[in-house]
């Protein structure tokens, strides 16, 4: 159903933007290179040390991570190999994976219910918001009753701030009892949860603008309480090594389990990730990549060494794409397409799938060939916020309209323009790209050939549409 959509917009990770762009041109050298010298590959590693750093990655860990390469590459094996350049890529990577943790983590959630898990961080770096994000992901992923719980009673209105958000995405929270403190709060939570038979409770913890000695205090003691299964820091990806030696603190005083990185959306070098990881020895379990509800996504270490090396990530791509799909309406919709009855409702549905997905940008780091695909939208001009108004002009059509788009003239497109707050030419755009896809899917159902897209190209036809 999101095929030809991705076809047409190519905003997901920008976190690593930086490192790939500049490992890709590294390699691209190395690739070139009908064979490869002990110097060629030693000033290659220089670079990649060089672009780490570049990346905010903690220099004892880019060091290490040279250390580790430098071996491997400089052997027998790779100098003999007929592809140099791709063994030294897949050293790189399977060196990323190693530092990034291997595999994912789950939850732990192994202890006789309410199973407790404890959100730590300074203030600024996500907590509460993550605590929503992460009680909504728990909830619809395994199945739990959950029961927020916000323990910060030093920032003016954030028991309030964790109220609102528990409501506003219906998640059951702890009400709360003015001037009541962190360790009586967490007494009261766990008879609570006894009482309506919540299996998790989160616990959102004061932070302060520094590690200090009174907040460690009050974690430890909150934990003696709680007994929690799972102690995850909460930490902002765009303090890069300040959050790594965050992460350090809070490991040695308190014991964390895991880590939640947030603001990965925004963080275009990624060098807390890295640096985090390595420095704790803790895994990190999830990554926030935007600001709405849903915006928490599991951490792949494989997969974003990956987008790290410029190789895309389809499977993530196919999650993506797969979240909220209904099979029956899928089957449908390609019955559709093969017969040539595909609606502007059914393309207002993929746009609808593609604002899931993230919007103009959702796909682009999942796709290999990221960076050159990058450059060629910012040529493009292409307007993020084309897939809203498409929507809005459409919603601004009558049924028969949609059904039959040859219907609508001149002054149908001028009440559509002023029903939707666009323009005439906004509305022809709209209407060339619908039937450039239908033309598209009529050679497909008859088995000619379409435009194929080439690894990290758009289509020169379809870009100028999007301008």
């Amino acid at each position: 159903m999101v095929r030809p959509l991705v076809r047409l917009v190519l905003r997901y990770y920008k976190m690593f933007e930086n490192l790939t762009s500049k490992l890709e041109i590294i390699f691209s050298k190395l690739k070139n290179a009908p064979s490869l010298t002990e110097e060629q590959v030693d000033a290659g590693l220089k670079e990649i040390r060089l672009a780490l750093l570049e990346a905010d990655v903690a220099l004892s860990v880019a060091k290490e991570f040279i250390e580790k390469i430098k071996p491997k590459a400089i052997g027998q094996e790779i100098i003999r190999s007929t592809s140099p350049g791709q063994m030294i890529v897949k050293i790189v990577h399977d060196e990323l994976v190693n530092f990034l943790g291997e595999e994912n983590k789950e939850l732990n959630f192994n202890t006789v219910p309410p199973a407790c898990i404890l959100l730590v961080g300074l203030q600024g770096s996500g907590k509460t918001t993550s605590a929503a994000k992460l009680g909504k992901l728990v909830e619809k992923k395994y199945k739990k009753k959950i029961l927020l719980v916000s323990l910060d009673v030093y920032r003016p209105a954030a028991q309030e701030q964790l109220k609102v958000l528990a409501e506003a995405n219906e998640i059951n929270h702890l009400p709360v009892i003015k001037d009541q403190q962190p360790l009586d709060i967490s007494k009261r939570a766990l008879n609570a949860a006894s009482l309506n038979g919540s299996d998790v409770i989160i616990f959102d913890t004061a932070g302060r603008t520094q590690v200090d000695l009174m907040m460690m205090n009050e974690i430890k003691q909150i934990k003696e309480i709680v007994k929690p299964t799972e102690t995850i820091l909460v930490a902002d990806s765009l303090t890069g090594q300040v959050a790594a030696n965050v992460a350090k603190e809070f490991d040695k005083t308190v014991n964390i389990s895991s880590i939640i990185l947030t603001r990965v959306d925004g963080d275009g070098r990624g060098g807390a990730a890295l640096s985090m990881k390595h420095i704790t020895n803790k895994p990190i379990k999830y990554i926030g990549v935007g600001e709405k509800i849903d915006d928490l996504e599991m951490f792949h270490p494989e997969r974003i060494a990956n987008r790290i090396l410029g190789m895309g990530d389809i499977v993530s791509l196919v999650e993506k794409a797969s979240q909220g799909l209904d099979e029956e309406k899928l089957k449908k919709t390609e019955e559709q397409f093969k017969k040539g009855l595909f609606t502007l409702d059914d393309y207002l549905s993929q746009l609808r799938q593609m604002k899931k997905m993230g919007g103009m940008d959702g796909v682009l780091s999942l796709l290999p060939g990221v960076s050159k695909v990058k450059d060629q939208m910012k040529n493009a001009a292409i307007d993020e916020k084309i897939i809203s108004t498409n929507e809005a002009i459409i919603l601004s059509m009558t049924k028969k309209e949609r059904e039959e788009p040859k219907v609508i003239n001149g002054s149908r497109k001028k009440r559509i323009a002023i029903g939707s707050g666009s323009d005439v030419s906004t509305i022809n755009k709209l209407l060339k790209q619908f039937k450039m896809m239908i033309d598209m899917m009529k050679k497909m159902s008859k088995g000619g050939k379409t435009n194929q897209i080439p690894s990290g190209t758009i289509p020169d036809e379809i870009l100028n549409q999007l301008k």
